[in-house]
């Protein structure tokens, strides 16, 4: 009786873990969560359309909106993580969730601009909050493999993303600006997911960080620290950039090129985003058994030759190419922000945050780039251009590499 009762206390407070194992339990809450918090995101751009007739606001106002939320979501994700690392703070997560809650209240019954960049400011201040925090429980919760927790976590978001436009436009724009208020539905239920991984943490937090002790990697220097840095950045600016060029324009690049309809160019965008979920789900796994480094690199230079044959091939060609473009570049993603993490150990939600704000940051400001270049040359052009972007993972030869603590303990 007594042994039941235990069993029963047991399963109650929630997945359990022995010290240091993978917990796919938490790791798949994470990333529902992540799917949630990112589809609420994704809703936002979904709605300019609807927001430009209703407020009459010009294409500079549009623009402001994004601006303010990629400023509170990019440049605060930093900050959060830095002070989370120094000052652990569990509760933030679903009270950031909370946070992206009232944004979604102000947005959906906002009665002037001025409230509109409000909300979106505030539903930027709750994605800062949760992307560090998150990545940090999905780490947490990896047992040591950490790239596919990661991939895993990502892949939820990249989900989220995908779904955001699509419940936009089956339930705000035919029902107008209230509506918004029904995405509250899925903040709620991040709120309690989170709450749920909060509870997780304080209890197995401790057990698990002194599993993952034997997985720890031994940190840069500062100088070598640098320069990983440096080329981090440079990686990230040529995948965002080019991911970007189809995320937003491979409709166009299909209808002025091949003189596709509209619903045909979505399918084969449909087929692009498709794999490249796939591609980061399969990065993280990959990379924990042949390295970061090795995934990078056949991320960039596998994917050079498709990317610089896209231009100059026939409709068919041109989807098995965006089919394996998306596969292989995607894959790098979980691979950078696990050798961030493995160079600056100790600072997981600095790092974290770093990585998804750059993500933001340069996602926003490159898709407003390559709209103004297609504006001026074309957007054939422009995907001429693109085709060069992966040459950039030559950098990769830059990157220090990094080792792991307990091998070089076993050395010496």
């Amino acid at each position: 009786m007594k042994t039941a009762a235990l069993s029963r206390a047991a399963r109650a407070s929630g997945p359990r873990s022995a010290k240091g194992q993978f917990v796919a339990a938490v790791v798949g809450a994470a990333a529902f969560a992540h799917l949630l918090n990112d589809m609420i995101q994704a809703m936002l751009p979904a709605i300019f359309p609807m927001l430009k007739s209703q407020f009459a606001l010009s294409f500079g106002q549009i623009g402001m909106i994004t601006l303010v939320y990629q400023v509170t979501a990019s440049l605060l994700q930093p900050w959060i993580g830095l002070y989370t690392d120094k000052h652990p703070k569990p509760y933030l997560l679903p009270c950031g969730m909370m946070v992206t809650l009232a944004g979604i209240a102000l947005l959906a019954g906002a009665p002037s601009y001025p409230m509109l960049l409000l909300g979106a400011g505030v539903v930027g201040v709750g994605s800062a909050t949760f992307h560090p925090e998150a990545s940090r429980v999905a780490r947490l919760a990896s047992g040591g493999r950490f790239g596919t927790a990661q991939s895993t976590f990502q892949v939820g978001g990249n989900t989220g993303s995908a779904l955001g436009p699509l419940l936009a436009a089956a339930i705000v724009i035919p029902r107008g600006q209230p509506a918004i208020a029904w995405f509250m539905v899925a903040a709620l239920v991040a709120v309690a997911v989170l709450f749920r991984l909060t509870r997780w943490t304080l209890k197995h937090g401790q057990a698990q960080l002194k599993g993952l002790a034997r997985h720890q990697q031994e940190g840069l220097s500062r100088s070598r620290l640098i320069r990983a840095i440096v080329v981090i950045c440079i990686l990230m600016f040529a995948k965002f950039i080019y991911i970007g060029s189809f995320t937003n324009y491979f409709t166009f690049y299909l209808i002025q090129r091949f003189d596709l309809s509209i619903q045909q160019s979505q399918l084969f965008l449909f087929l692009f985003l498709g794999s490249v979920a796939l591609g980061t789900f399969a990065g993280g796994p990959v990379g924990d058994r042949i390295g970061r480094k090795a995934v990078i690199w056949i991320s960039f230079l596998g994917v050079a030759p498709f990317a610089l044959a896209l231009p100059h091939v026939n409709l068919f060609w041109t989807g098995v190419l965006a089919v394996m473009i998306g596969l292989v570049m995607s894959s790098a993603f979980a691979a950078l922000v696990v050798y961030a993490q493995e160079a600056a150990p100790g600072r997981v939600g600095l790092v974290s945050g770093l990585m998804f704000g750059l993500m933001f940051g340069i996602s926003g400001i490159g898709a407003a780039g390559l709209g103004l270049l297609a504006d001026h040359y074309g957007v054939v052009w422009v995907y001429g251009l693109t085709s060069f972007l992966p040459l950039l993972g030559l950098a990769t030869a830059l990157l220090p590499g990094t080792r792991n603590r307990t091998l070089l303990l076993r050395k010496t």
